[in-house]
């Protein structure tokens, strides 16, 4: 595994539409796993394929029990309810901010292999969801956020 360097804001391809992944082989599988590593070290809870310069709809996310689950293709199905909280972004090192998401979700994607499957999620995990989702879609979390702050104001 490699460790891939995260893109960060004002880059381009941070807010560009990602293309549909459509080849599931050798080579997005170890991306997958040079993103998890990128991620970890990082002391990320997720992070989407733009992040590392590929413009593929790719994210992997760590779910509440602390296991990562790569999201290909993601595609939202239901949202209900709503939540404000805090949110960070790998590609913006030491900014946070309050944004309002759905509290509930269902989303469908692909795994490593191509193959469907559906996730609910709700709360933390639900947010951390979205916010790679928004990724995909060039949509960075200031954008959504309610208000602003960095490290020094915490």
């Amino acid at each position: 595994m490699d460790k891939l360097t995260i893109l960060t804001y004002p880059n381009a391809i941070l807010q560009r539409r990602c293309n549909q992944v459509r080849i599931f082989d050798k080579v997005l599988r170890k991306l997958l796993s040079d993103m998890k590593k990128t991620m970890i070290e990082a002391d990320g809870v997720g992070l989407a394929a733009p992040q590392v310069g590929i413009e593929q709809q790719i994210a992997i996310v760590e779910d509440d029990e602390g296991k990562i689950i790569a999201l290909i293709n993601p595609v939202i199905l239901e949202q209900t309810g709503s939540q404000v909280g805090p949110e960070g972004c790998l590609s913006f090192p030491g900014l946070f901010g309050e944004v309002e998401r759905p509290s509930r979700i269902k989303v469908r994607a692909q795994d490593r292999f191509g193959k469907y499957f559906t996730l609910q999620a709700e709360d933390y995990f639900a947010r951390v969801i979205l916010h790679e989702i928004d990724h995909l879609e060039g949509i960075l979390f200031p954008s959504k956020a309610l208000s602003l702050y960095n490290e020094e104001t915490l």
